[in-house]
């Protein structure tokens, strides 16, 4: 049998969507003016991938806000939110990672600085500039996102020589007295809190009562197009780990206990995939981005710094394990470091932290980011040796990203097969698949920005990828003899 590829699910909306999209948010349009618009990308859509080679086809979740909101609203603005779900921007970030870029909604960290701390920073803000004349400069200025240096003048050497031997002792004397005589003194550094690395963020709404209940399911969407598709069709569904974010971190919802919501969400998720198997779908993928994000320990994004990966693993398991063997062989869950606008949210977070207790999941398959991994050979050798033939019942199978989904290049199908090729060293040819790193938007309104900001060329891009998967799975499966 050849190396059996799958799509993850979401392809780039045109933009010519994505603007009536934003006309249906601002009550522009109407929703009935706005299905033409879906109903064309989705044909389009399922037919390039079925031209592509991609057996069984999604829709590219051309009808939905995301991955991550659809059973909840109808749009990332919040047009339809659930009653009982509040938008105010005080529910958890469901991606964050450090600092990189400043914008309207960042927010300022300050503390207060004592003593010997505050001695030490004077001291050693003091000593960076007294240096500037060693350093062979002085003025750091910004030219696109990196610093640029221009030597001292030489008419200013006296004044530097000035300020190497004497600004370190007045500071640090300052600082001194200010520390026992003085004032706390605050400083503040401004920080992206909750971004990817880009510095944008996603924000979950807050649940504020129960019972909590889906809007919509993903079944739902997947059936007005299934007339389109000639092949098979698969659908991806939200883990109920990132649907338990709704729930507030530290406190309860008075009349609703933490553990009813998550008896509810079980239910909900576990309807949520059996709808799309009664809608025809023969593979159901649930999204578990968070299961990487839950590893960063950040404490400026409360989430990530609670070790919540054994709680999602746990959960996961709650509405996998209430499907048959038969059924969980076609039940699979995705991982990726993110791919929102070209951009992810925890690529720096060591692999192996995920993957030696994600195989704990009794899913039949996973679809597991590689290509944009530097050591990928690192990630093949975790998943030989974590992946199981026997979850409760079912061997896994592990497909592995072969194409990135935040970078324009199209990898070559002979680049694709030499990857699958080595991914055999570790990996049970039996149990390997090719996929794409992540679904190529995630959201609807991903302008992605690598991709010259063009919805339309990435969509393109995203396409000869998916051809190029297909082309390239089956030159290694030649080559292996299959």
């Amino acid at each position: 049998m050849p190396i059996p590829c799958e799509v993850v699910g979401s392809i780039p909306r045109p933009l010519k969507l994505q603007r009536a999209f934003a006309a249906y948010e601002a009550k522009q349009i109407t929703f009935e003016q706005l299905e033409p618009e879906i109903n064309t990308a989705c044909e389009d859509t399922i037919r390039r991938m079925e031209d592509a080679g991609q057996l069984v086809v999604t829709d590219g979740e051309q009808r939905i806000s995301s991955f991550a909101t659809y059973p909840i609203f109808d749009t990332l603005n919040g047009t339809g939110l659930a009653e009982n779900l509040v938008d105010d921007g005080s529910g958890q970030v469901s991606y964050s990672v450090g600092l990189t870029k400043a914008s309207k909604s960042n927010q300022p960290f300050s503390f207060y600085m004592r003593s010997t701390l505050q001695c030490m920073y004077c001291g050693s803000i003091c000593t960076w500039v007294a240096l500037t004349p060693i350093l062979r400069f002085s003025r750091a200025t910004l030219t696109g996102q990196y610093p640029t240096y221009k030597p001292e003048p030489s008419h200013q050497q006296k004044w530097c020589l000035l300020r190497r031997h004497y600004c370190p002792y007045l500071v640090t004397l300052l600082g001194l007295y200010l520390s026992v005589a003085g004032p706390r003194v605050p400083v503040t550094i401004p920080y992206r809190a909750n971004s990817f690395a880009d510095g944008h963020e996603r924000r979950l709404p807050r649940l504020v009562s129960g019972p909590f209940r889906f809007k919509t399911f993903a079944a739902d969407y997947m059936a007005r197009g299934l007339h389109f598709a000639q092949n098979l069709v698969k659908q991806a569904v939200v883990a109920p780990s990132m649907l338990s974010l709704l729930y507030p971190l530290k406190s309860e919802i008075p009349g609703y206990t933490r553990e009813q919501f998550l008896a509810d969400l079980c239910d909900q998720c576990e309807m949520d995939i059996r709808k799309c198997f009664q809608a025809g779908a023969v593979r159901v993928s649930m999204d578990f981005t968070e299961g990487r994000l839950a590893l960063r320990n950040d404490v400026r994004n409360p989430w990530t710094n609670e070790r919540l990966l054994d709680f999602f693993l746990e959960l996961n398991n709650r509405v996998i394990n209430r499907f048959t063997a038969v059924e969980r062989v076609h039940i699979g869950v995705h991982t990726c470091p993110g791919g929102d606008w070209d951009s992810t949210h925890s690529l720096d977070v060591p692999y192996e932290l995920l993957l030696k207790e994600m195989f704990k999941l009794n899913v039949g398959y996973f679809l597991i980011q590689c290509a944009s991994e530097k050591d990928r050979n690192k990630v093949f050798k975790l998943i030989g040796k974590h992946i199981r033939r026997d979850a409760n019942g079912v061997k896994q199978m592990a497909y592995i990203g072969v194409t990135s989904t935040i970078d324009p290049r199209v990898e070559t199908p002979e680049e694709i097969a030499q990857m699958l090729i080595a991914a055999t060293k570790y990996i049970p040819t039996d149990q390997l698949g090719a996929t794409d790193d992540c679904g190529f938007s995630p959201f609807c309104d991903d302008k992605k920005p690598k991709h010259g900001s063009s919805p339309d060329f990435a969509r393109d891009i995203a396409f000869q990828k998916i051809a190029a998967r297909v082309k390239g799975a089956r030159i290694a499966s030649e080559r292996l003899g299959f």
